[in-house]
């Protein structure tokens, strides 16, 4: 089904048995697979951590960055050829954490990629401590006495910026995270879709059985009515699943001058260096 989206040589994974990274990135295989979109044709871009890894292990482009840097680039390369299909993966440290001036700053660009956070609510790759997401009362290595701060709502912020798509979705739940997935890749903007998976070496609290019962999915909702979403999103047991807030509006491509006068990407052009110099000042 998505072998056109499996890596030639064998590789050595590096998540651990059960760990929700697989089921994320089968379904991730399958989704780019079923909307026929060419491997060629797909860039992902990553940070650092356990999720950020998952790139390296997908036939497509790729581009590993810096811990909590992986927008900038995807927003990037996007600019530079909008026909691409810009996947920026990473982990809830990464994204929130370390990245999150630029979860801020991606959303009030609406450039046209996809974010796709794999949220364990834990720190996977540095063995532990707690990240924004991770629930009050979490005990680690380092915060030995749980966790006292509230969590991070990545939800309830994109809604305030207005975001155009937001959704969230829960790896053990394929189908419903396929559905999900392949709708933030055909909308035209920028898209978050916040994972819930669990962490089974680090996050002994947020397990699979846990996410059973403190998870649900959204019904009878307009996903227009940004009211509606917000309230939603202020919910957190049971943690809501599905599309919370979806609308039109022009993406980064779009706005842009460039683009304004000539729709062909900008690295299938010819330039000389005063037509760089003037392209150079239009970001600034």
């Amino acid at each position: 089904m998505s072998k056109e989206f499996d890596v030639s040589e064998t590789v050595d994974v590096a998540w651990c048995t059960g760990c929700g990274n697989f089921s994320i990135i089968r379904i991730l295989k399958n989704t780019l697979s079923d909307l026929s979109i060419d491997p060629k044709e797909v860039v992902m871009v990553s940070g650092i951590g356990q999720a950020a890894k998952i790139p390296q292990y997908i036939n497509s482009h790729y581009f590993n960055g810096l811990h909590g840097r992986a927008l900038p680039p995807a927003t990037a390369i996007k600019a530079m050829n909008p026909r691409l299909t810009v996947i920026a993966e990473s982990g809830d440290g990464d994204m929130y954490g370390e990245g999150g001036n630029h979860f801020i700053h991606t959303i009030r660009r609406n450039p046209d990629i996809t974010q796709i956070v794999h949220n364990n609510m834990v720190y996977g790759l540095t063995k532990g401590q707690a990240s924004p997401t991770s629930q009050q009362g979490f005990s680690t290595p380092v915060q030995v006495d749980g966790v006292i701060l509230e969590p991070f709502n990545p939800i309830a912020v994109a809604l305030s910026l207005d975001a155009s798509f937001i959704a969230r979705a829960y790896a053990g739940d394929q189908k419903q995270t396929q559905e999900i997935i392949s709708q933030a890749i055909q909308h035209k903007g920028y898209a978050l879709v916040d994972i819930l998976q669990p962490c089974v070496s680090f996050n002994k609290l947020n397990t699979y059985e846990w996410y059973k019962k403190h998870t649900a999915t959204i019904t009878d909702h307009d996903v227009n009515d940004k009211g509606a979403a917000f309230h939603l999103a202020l919910q957190t047991d049971p943690l809501l699943l599905g599309v919370f807030y979806q609308h039109k509006k022009k993406s980064f491509e779009e706005m842009h001058p460039i683009y304004k006068k000539d729709s062909t990407p900008l690295r299938e052009r010819s330039f000389n260096p005063d037509i760089i110099q003037e392209i150079m000042k239009s970001f600034y």
